[in-house]
């Protein structure tokens, strides 16, 4: 029930040198006693009260026979479809947990106004909804509660038998959700969000939609002696050290299922590591990729690749230079949070803050204060609008060239990100943008839709090392729609987002390129120009 960490080459190097100094300073057994010294002086008022996770399963046990009991109540009120509103950690951990059970789970983690219409339109009558947020500020949750208030009180329904609270004790969203009759557990506040798949963060949706807690928490139990104990067969250490002590640092940690049984795994860690890792000009970029990607054979010196495999010791010999790792879903869940812990002690950063997410918000809230046009387009290709600087598109006059001048943009040891504003359930086809330019450069690329990644490797791209080209893809959000008791819409939220983000972006010196499409036209033509 633990997690095997099998390695070769600079990754399993890393591990036999560094290890055992984070044995010897007992890391393990520190980091599980809620030592706050670990990450150095700067880091030790924060790291006071975010070690909770470590004794999430015990702290969350009481939980389990809540979360049943409520599930009961509902599918004998005819309750068949439970929507987790939430943002980051509050809905990516529901979203590898219902997946890898095989349970349905409708993640609304989105402001596009196509996306939040769909969640609000479809069996209203049999739906309930949970609220993840820590405080309840974060305002793509907050207005997605609006939303779906106001959606019951038009159909008849009472808000209160229809919404459940997850937040924070003796939070704003706390007091308000008591005082209005809402049902609400709260989480153990000395978690951090991306930390918090095995609180009430990470079990309530997923309970409530179906999945067995007790057989995940008995997963993640198994695990948690081993993760604890300072020695050098500790999970843990190993694969910390794999991913942030390699020499030089292979700062991009390429992430691929192969052959797990885990669902959506990738999208998880990737917030995890990113947000944590990605601040101080340091950190490692988590790459989540398909099996066929570029990045697995492109041999480049900053690559780590990591494979999650059914059984990374009995599968087959583990490639040169590669990390392959197996094991339950607990054991992967406590495991990642351990090893990234280990890896800020060794890149030297406080894993437990993210101080650039709020720099994104920030200019997003004057934006849609401003509510300032548009920024013009350069030129527009076939219906779609090319925005970005004219020192970088040059004499640009359609799409390719434009992704041409980006790409040639690129530093030594850079990355691209792509980061689609649209309705990621209605539009999947265009991850393949992602695998297309990584083709095209021979570097990692990673993909994001937003504001998703905002909450993860939006940390990463403004705090870690300045060596990105950002790609935004962006509609032009015919088909808006009104957020109850709000002075703005939803399309003016996510249009504020992407510009706010690109404006933050653009002041630390990277560059930033935007498409704006009109339909689902305009993405088959960004695909047709890519390939």
């Amino acid at each position: 029930m633990t997690l095997t960490v099998a390695a070769r080459g600079d990754a399993q190097r890393a591990i036999d040198a560094q290890v055992p100094a984070l044995v010897e300073h007992l890391v393990a057994s520190r980091i599980t006693a809620g030592d706050s010294t670990l990450w150095g002086p700067a880091a030790e008022a924060e790291a006071s009260i975010r070690l909770g996770w470590t004794q999430a399963v015990s702290v969350s046990r009481p939980l389990v026979a809540e979360i049943v009991a409520l599930r009961e109540q509902l599918v004998e009120r005819g309750i068949s479809r439970i929507v987790l509103c939430g943002m980051g950690g509050s809905s990516l951990a529901p979203e590898v947990i219902t997946r890898t059970a095989g349970v349905p789970l409708v993640v609304l983690d989105s402001t596009d106004p196509g996306q939040v219409a769909t969640a609000l339109g479809e069996h209203l009558g049999h739906t309930a909804v949970v609220v993840s947020s820590k405080s309840g500020s974060t305002v793509e949750t907050d207005s997605q509660k609006r939303s779906f208030e106001a959606a019951f009180r038009d159909a008849g329904i009472d808000p209160a038998e229809r919404i459940v609270i997850v937040t924070d004790p003796g939070s704003p969203l706390e007091q308000a959700s008591l005082a209005a009759g809402y049902r609400v557990f709260t989480a153990d506040p000395t978690v951090g969000g991306r930390y918090s798949a095995l609180t009430a963060f990470g079990l309530v949706p997923s309970g409530l939609a179906g999945v067995d807690l007790d057989a995940l928490l008995d997963e993640a139990e198994a695990a948690s002696l081993p993760l604890a104990v300072d020695s050098a067969s500790n999970p843990g250490l190993q694969l910390g050290a794999a991913i942030a002590g390699t020499v030089p640092l292979r700062d991009k940690l390429v992430i691929v299922a192969d052959g797990t049984h885990i669902v959506g795994l990738g999208d998880w860690v990737e917030q995890l590591i990113a947000e944590s890792t990605g601040k101080d000009g340091r950190g490692v970029l988590p790459v989540v990729v398909g099996i066929d990607a570029p990045e697995l054979t492109s041999g480049a010196a900053d690559v780590q690749v990591v494979r999650l495999v059914a059984d990374a010791r009995a599968t087959r010999e583990v490639a040169d230079g590669e990390i392959e790792l197996s094991g339950s879903l607990g054991a992967h869940l406590l495991t990642w949070q351990y090893a990234t812990a280990v890896a800020g002690v060794l890149l030297g950063i406080n894993p437990f803050d993210q101080p650039d997410v709020e720099s994104a918000k920030v200019a997003a809230r004057g934006l849609l204060d401003a509510r300032p046009e548009p920024l013009a387009a350069q030129f527009a290709d076939g219906g779609i609008e090319v925005v970005g600087p004219a020192s970088l598109l040059g004499g640009a006059s359609t799409v390719a060239d434009a992704v041409r001048a980006l790409e040639a943009a690129l530093p030594d040891g850079g990355y691209v990100a792509v980061q689609a504003y649209l309705d990621r359930i209605a539009h999947p086809e265009l991850e393949a943008v992602r695998h297309l330019i990584a083709a095209r450069t021979g570097r990692p690329v990673t993909f994001g839709w937003g504001p998703r990644f905002l909450h993860s490797t939006g940390q990463y791209h403004k705090g870690g090392p300045a060596r990105g080209v950002f790609l935004q893809v962006t509609g032009t959000l015919a088909d808006d729609l009104a957020i109850p008791d709000r002075p703005f819409t939803y399309g003016q939220l996510i249009a504020a987002q992407a510009a706010g983000d690109a404006a933050v972006l653009a002041e630390k010196g990277m560059p930033v390129v935007t498409l704006r499409v009109r339909d689902a036209d305009g993405i088959a033509a960004i695909i047709a120009a890519l390939s």
